[in-house]
């Protein structure tokens, strides 16, 4: 007797299913995004695995059986010649080993040998599907994909598109089959275009593709500069090529477009290799592309396999390591930081995201919990780009069951010392510590010390750092550069080797730029832009420690806030004698004149970034700032001439607004980047 399924599967099931449809008729219907195709993807193979694990549980309509939405009733009716299938996916080097030797098990069992298949490689480029028929050279018809068996006519549309040949170099009557895209430069200027005509921008160019494709009109389609590759030739009045290689050269003589980067690899570790080298170079191309398609290059082969209900059993999607992905917040904790402030963190069911595996998220602060309403038991939608820390984008509201739980915020947290009490940062989104020396505190300061923004100290991080103090062997900055060899070997973990390779690196660090040495000590206000600013104006620690209110909120970039809160800093008595301490052990070097761009767009320009950036990294959008002439502040002021917005904002938003400071979006940040 089989084991009874227990509600909660159920019930998750049926709000996967139901949530599912929607997104996908959104996607490939509607041509909208109500979330990436990512964490569609994420949803789907949560899905997956529940039928997988209940195979009785799967239905004819679940959305593992289909291949795509229906058509729109506005076009035109085909019905397809060819019937369009959906590659199954794959998403690790372990699962393309499985399909290598599903693929070889099933020839063996038709063929009764032991057959070695080679694969062809192309990219999976991220558009939308287009089947067209050529009739003794001409071109006749050009459809979606619709549902797989009918698709929707958009003829005239695909005419518009140059890369699309009318006629073919041969007289052949063909079916093929192919991915209309737009260039993400085309569209830039797309976007450009329409927000100085006041209109709504488009988010990626996969949406764009498909919704002028779907256009009534063909001017429209034809103004988007669109692309087309084919990549398979479906059906032919001549025999077809031997292998899918000599299929795309023979492609490439009948006049069409074809991705230049299909490769033909003898067996499944030059396909991986293959996945691992485009997996980090995918980006700079102009198309967008979210893994690579595997097919058996042997068409004789690829016969011989066939079709499952819905798929190729010859050819296998392997997608690359996705940015967004679907997952269920199981709790939220705090986080301390080193200028007391408290940062909500969501505890997470782990998940692969970006390449590596998530189980926490920041969730920033109170007001964007409620901006997002994320509760306890929520599936939530997780996004991680390149090295940045992941955030949870939006909640899956569809899959709410009612059991989940809002979240309150509390009214005291216990590593804020003093009865744990805390406050609201005056016109901050933020909350902090009221006693600012808790020692939840001190142990960040530890870390930031030691970090690569400041003294850079190689091997030691919080895990050693929690060691040393646990053990009392530090409890100030200055202590760590008096660490011994006998203090370190009577720490577990620590022998010789490591305890004399630790001293090498602290010694590697007693020379310190005055910059580093400035964001080291923490003081409220100063990062690393604002310490470099003092370095290159004042240009020794004694003229800052030194220096009046009066003469730091003249220096462009600082302000009257930055000044006081340095001021204040360098006035308190252990802070001087800190400071004191620390020169004892560390030598900082001479500030080094460096000449400021006179020329450049930006020349006299002073920038204030917030929020995180998706076309590029804080650092890279700086160091671009800067070599315009521009100057880049970490607050804002009246001196402040622009703050760039990205996502995720925090409160120096509110205060440009405040102070009438215009506000950057990116797109228009990137156009000043263009001199």
């Amino acid at each position: 007797m089989k084991n009874a399924i227990p509600k909660a599967i159920k019930e998750r099931l049926e709000h996967l299913k139901k949530a599912i449809e929607k997104y996908r008729y959104e996607y490939h219907v509607l041509d909208k995004s109500g979330i990436s195709p990512e964490a569609l993807d994420s949803l789907k193979r949560e899905l997956v695995e529940i039928e997988t694990k209940y195979p009785e549980m799967v239905t004819l309509d679940s959305p593992s059986q289909r291949v795509a939405g229906t058509p729109l009733p506005e076009f035109k009716k085909i019905k397809h010649k060819v019937a369009q299938w959906s590659f199954n996916d794959a998403f690790s080097p372990e699962d393309m080993l499985e399909f290598d030797a599903r693929v070889k098990r099933f020839l063996k069992s038709e063929t009764g040998r032991d057959e070695t298949p080679s694969y062809t490689c192309e990219h999976k480029i991220d558009g939308l599907k287009i089947v067209i028929e050529y009739e003794k050279g001409l071109l006749k018809t050009a459809s979606t994909r619709g549902d797989g068996i009918v698709g929707e006519e958009v003829t005239e549309n695909v005419k518009t598109i140059e890369s699309v040949p009318l006629s073919l170099a041969l007289p052949v009557s063909v079916i093929v089959e192919g991915e209309v895209w737009m260039s993400k430069s085309t569209l830039k200027e797309l976007n450009t275009l329409r927000q100085a005509q006041g209109k709504e921008t488009f988010a990626n160019p996969r949406n764009v593709a498909a919704g002028s494709i779907r256009q009534l009109d063909p001017k429209i389609a034809a103004s988007r500069k669109l692309e087309c590759y084919i990549y398979d030739l479906s059906l032919s009045d001549k025999p077809l090529p031997a292998s899918q290689c000599e299929e795309l050269e023979y492609l490439r003589t009948l006049g069409f477009k074809v991705n230049p980067y299909f490769k033909h690899c003898i067996d499944i570790e030059t396909v991986i290799a293959y996945w691992k080298e485009w997996k980090s170079k995918m980006q700079k191309e102009e198309y967008s592309a979210d893994g690579i398609v595997v097919k058996v290059d042997k068409k004789k082969f690829q016969d011989t396999l066939g079709y499952t209900g819905k798929s190729p059993r010859f050819g296998i999607a392997f997608k690359f390591p996705a940015e967004q992905v679907t997952t269920v917040v199981e709790g939220v904790s705090f986080q301390i930081g080193r200028t007391g402030v408290i940062t909500p963190v969501a505890h997470l069911r782990s998940v692969q995201v970006a390449g590596s595996l998530v189980s926490r998220a920041t969730l920033h602060n109170e007001d964007e919990i409620k901006r997002l309403d994320v509760r306890v038991g929520d599936t939530v939608i997780l996004q991680k780009a390149g090295d940045v820390i992941p955030d949870i984008v939006s909640v899956v509201k569809e899959l709410r069951t009612g059991k989940e739980k809002p979240f309150l915020w509390p009214s005291k947290i216990a590593e804020c010392g003093e009865n744990g009490a805390i406050e609201r940062v005056p016109g901050a989104s933020a909350w902090r510590c009221v006693n600012k020396n808790s020692f939840a505190v001190h142990k960040r300061k530890l870390y930031h010390f030691a970090s690569k923004k400041a003294f850079n100290i190689d091997g030691l991080g919080p895990k050693i750092i929690n060691l040393l103090l646990e053990h009392k062997l530090i409890f100030s900055f200055d202590d760590i550069f008096a660490l011994t060899r006998d203090g370190l070997l009577s720490l577990p973990r620590f022998a010789e080797k490591s305890a004399d390779n630790f001293l090498t690196a602290i010694n590697t660090a007693r020379r310190v730029s005055l910059s580093r040495f400035l964001v080291s000590l923490s003081i409220p206000q100063v990062g690393e832009e604002t310490a470099e600013d003092l370095a290159l104006h004042f240009r020794s620690l004694e003229k800052i420690r030194g220096a009046k209110f009066g003469e730091l909120e003249k220096i462009s970039g600082i302000g009257p806030i930055v000044g006081q809160a340095i001021v204040s800093w360098f006035g308190d008595k252990e802070n001087r004698a800190l400071v004191g301490r620390l020169l004892k052990y560390v030598k900082i070097a001479k500030v080094a004149p460096v000449s400021r761009r006179e020329t450049g767009a930006l020349r006299g320009k002073t920038f204030v970034l917030t929020g995180t950036l998706s076309e590029m990294s804080r650092d890279e959008a700086k160091a671009k700032i800067k070599a315009l002439g521009g100057s880049v502040s970490e607050s804002v002021s009246k001196k402040t001439n622009f703050v760039v917005a990205g996502t995720n904002l925090g409160s120096k938003s509110d205060k440009a607004k405040s102070l009438g400071v215009p506000i950057l979006s990116e797109p228009d940040f990137l156009k000043l980047l263009v001199e």
